[in-house]
This record gives structure tokens, C-alpha cells and sequence, in this order.
């Protein structure tokens, strides 16, 4: 598709403000995106960013408990937000009329959110149900975005659960969350993006009515989360009560993703020569010639690309048969690793995952609310929201020599390997 005009410019709040006009459909989409995520949680306040996401859906200034919910379902809409390493976002897609209405209120709650013991409790409670559904008793819960980062970083910002200890969740106070609201959920530490059928002039219009009087407060000063490289091969293991099988997640560290862009898109397309398709070169070996593991997939960042500034960090995971040691899949990993280091891909193989990659990226961008939320993380991570219209083109001129030197970085004494070790007779249930 082709990029839409792009309008950036900033409130006298600080506000950072994105407008993409795009007429094609009567729908818009409005995304807020705070410059805080799990990796700016204080010491012994585990998944509070997460925790303080859930927060700002209890009511607001101006609205009472779930009239947030109710204002966007009534109007057709739909609505989530949710946490990343280095940012956490809200959007709505609504109808093009009810454009008023998304922004009001996101400004409702940017402007006081309404912190009160009965909403914290309740949200807590919220918060650990979802960790038992989605880590504790899920076979490979938390593989490998909770597990692999202890074992690879030392830092508590780089190393912690985000999700949460649930001694931390419960000792969350009321004071704790005033303070974390005052620090980082300011206009100067957002960006406002609005996206889709809208008229320029009039959205700035409306912006400006519901941002404008949303008091000042300075943004607070981002610490750098930089580690030294790890010297040697580390290891970590973890019980996991419910796995079936034996599993392994090997984690590298990452060109920067802001200051050096293009070592990190040559880190994802190494990871689609190894595990994208049929084709690439683990799953052919490792998977069907061999075969060495049940599944294997290779990424960049724990949740995916573009969600984290640096450090950032390159996964393997492979699922395996009891009788296929470790070492073996270690061992094979680290062959064509190093045959892709010595020996860079043809064109062929590079223009088969570039093609992907650009097939992808458009057809998510196609969707509005995928458009929105990459827009305003763009201009939040990267001061550029245009990349993201960039990006394919910048895919595409990835050379082999490229993926051959990302290869080569991958190196056994500088990696984290987490073994998950499956259910025994006498395993145990999490609480």
C-alpha cells in the first residue's frame, strides 16, 4: 500500500502527536503510547507496569468503573492495551464519527486515572489469575519470554519477571501507583496516534480541546539498561511440572535496534533463513531430515521485533524427544551456524524471506489498528513513525554478507541456554 501522509507535531504539554489520514474505510484508530514498560519497574515491584496497564481501565476523572468499556462498545469500537519491555500502549478502533469520543477518553485518563484501594485489590487479583492461566499451569508457560532473561542478563531491568512475583503484586500500594503515575503516564512521556478516516485540521482541533489542558509534567529521564556482552556460555534450567517433553531456548544478544537498525533487520532475516518455513535450513535438518526436535523457531526479541530499545535479544527454542540429548541439538544448532557464517545465503534464499517478510508487514498494516499501535511505537522508540513504512524496503536490501556476519555473532561463549526439563511422576503444581 501505498505510505500515507504523515502529520507530527507536539502540544505545548509535551504531547507528541502522529495523524495518518487514510479515507478508505469510515474507521479510525487512536493509540496512546507511555515511554514505560516492564524494564522501568522499580526493585520489588515485579509487574507493575503490567499491573498499572490493568489500572487505567478501572475509571477515570470524569468516568466511572467499566464506563470506558461501555463508551467504546456502544459505538461499535473495540479496545485493549498491553505491556512491553519498553513501552505500554492503549488504543481504540472506532468508527470515523466517534473520533471525539476515543479521544476524550484517553485524555480523561491521562489526566487522573482513578487509583483507589477497591480497584488495586481487584486488579491484583486479576493480574495473578492471569499469570496461573498463562505461565503456572501452562505447559512451557513463561518459555522463553520470563525464564530465558535471568540466565542471560544480570541487571533487575533486564533480568526480572514482568509479569510479576505475586509477593510483589500484593504489596503493591496506592502510594506506589501515585508515584509511577506521576513519574511516567505524562504528555511529555507519550505519543498520541490517530490513524485512518479523519479530517486534519478538524482532528487537530478535537486533539487540542481534549490534550490541550492535561497539565505539564517533564519526562522523566530514561537510565540506559546497557550490559557487557557475556564472556562465556551460560546456563540456566527450569522444572516444569506440565511440559511433555524436554525443551531448550538459547538466547544471544542483539545489534542495537535504534542506533545500528540495520544489523538488527540482518538478525531477522538470519532468523527466517534458520526456521521460516518448511524450507529454511533448521527445520530441513532438524526437523525432518534428522530429526532432531519436534518444533524449533528462531526471533528477534522475546515478544517480537521492534518492541524494545537495546539490549535486545535473539532467541532459539527447540522442543525435543527425551532420547535426543541436549548437546546434540546444541552441537547441530552451532553447525549451521557456523556454515552460515563462513558461507553466506544466495540471493534466492535471502529473496524468499524478504518476500515474506514485505508480504507480512503490508498485510498487517493493512489492518488499522496494527497500523496505529506500530506508528505511535515508532515514533516513540525510533522519534521516526514513517519507518514502519520503510521497513520492507529496508528488508529487502539486507545482503547475504549481512545474515553471514549476524551468523558469525552468534557465538557459544557469549549465549544464555535455558533447559526446561518436562513432568516427572511426582511433579508438582504450581499455586
Amino acid at each position: 500500500m501505498a505510505d500515507p501522509e504523515l502529520v507530527r507535531y507536539t502540544l505545548d504539554n509535551g504531547l507528541r502527536v502522529v495523524l495518518a489520514p487514510d479515507p478508505t474505510a469510515p474507521v479510525v484508530g487512536v493509540s496512546v503510547h507511555y515511554d514505560v514498560g516492564f524494564r522501568s519497574e522499580p526493585e520489588g515491584l515485579t509487574g507493575f507496569a503490567h499491573l498499572f496497564e490493568h489500572l487505567m481501565f478501572q475509571g477515570s476523572e470524569s468516568l466511572e468503573k467499566l464506563a470506558h468499556f461501555r463508551h467504546v462498545q456502544s459505538s461499535g469500537g473495540t479496545f485493549n492495551g498491553s505491556t512491553h519491555p519498553d513501552y505500554t500502549d492503549y488504543y481504540e478502533v472506532l468508527p470515523s464519527a466517534a473520533l471525539e469520543r476515543a479521544l476524550f477518553l484517553e485524555a480523561d485518563r491521562m489526566r487522573a486515572p482513578k487509583l483507589t484501594a477497591e480497584n488495586l485489590a481487584n486488579q491484583i487479583e486479576v493480574v495473578k489469575e492471569e499469570i496461573r492461566l498463562n505461565v503456572r499451569n501452562r505447559p512451557y508457560g513463561g518459555f522463553p519470554w520470563i525464564l530465558l532473561p535471568p540466565v542471560l542478563y544480570s541487571s533487575f531491568a533486564n533480568a526480572h519477571d514482568g509479569y510479576g512475583a505475586f509477593e510483589d503484586l500484593e504489596g503493591a500500594t496506592l502510594d506506589d501507583c501515585a508515584a509511577f503515575f506521576d513519574t511516567y503516564y505524562s504528555p511529555a512521556n507519550a505519543v498520541l496516534t490517530v490513524a485512518g478516516d479523519l479530517a486534519v485540521e478538524n482532528a487537530k482541533a478535537l486533539i487540542q480541546k481534549h490534550f490541550g489542558d492535561v497539565p505539564y509534567r517533564p519526562a522523566p529521564v530514561r537510565p540506559s539498561f546497557a550490559e557487557p556482552l557475556p564472556e562465556t556460555e551460560l546456563h540456566g534450567e527450569h522444572e516444569d511440572a506440565h511440559a511433555p517433553l524436554p525443551a531448550l531456548a538459547v538466547g544471544y544478544r542483539m545489534p542495537d535496534p535504534v542506533n545500528d537498525l540495520d544489523g538488527y533487520l540482518a538478525c531477522l532475516v538470519l532468523a527466517g533463513v534458520l526456521t521460516d518455513g518448511d524450507g529454511s535450513r533448521l527445520q530441513q535438518r532438524m526437523v525432518h531430515l534428522e530429526p532432531l526436535v519436534i518444533e524449533i523457531g528462531a526471533g528477534a526479541g522475546l515478544f517480537g521485533p521492534f518492541e524494545a530499545r537495546d539490549p535486545d535479544t535473539f532467541t532459539i527454542t527447540a522442543i525435543h524427544p527425551p532420547d535426543v540429548p541436549r548437546e546434540r541439538v546444541l552441537a547441530t544448532l552451532d553447525e549451521e551456524l557456523e556454515k552460515l557464517a563462513s558461507t553466506p545465503p544466495d540471493e534466492r534464499e535471502l529473496k524468499k524471506v524478504t518476500a515474506r517478510w514485505a508480504a507480512s508487514l503490508h498485510s498487517e498494516h493493512d489492518r488499522l489498528v496494527s497500523r496505529t499501535l506500530a506508528l505511535g511505537a515508532f515514533e516513540l522508540l525510533y522519534g521516526d513513525a514513517a519507518l514502519v513504512y520503510r521497513l520492507a524496503d529496508r528488508m529487502s536490501a539486507i545482503t547475504g554478507e549481512a545474515v553471514s556476519a549476524a551468523a558469525k555473532a552468534l557465538r557459544p561463549n557469549s549465549r544464555a541456554v535455558l533447559v526446561v526439563h518436562p513432568a516427572t511422576t511426582e511433579g508438582t503444581d504450581e499455586q
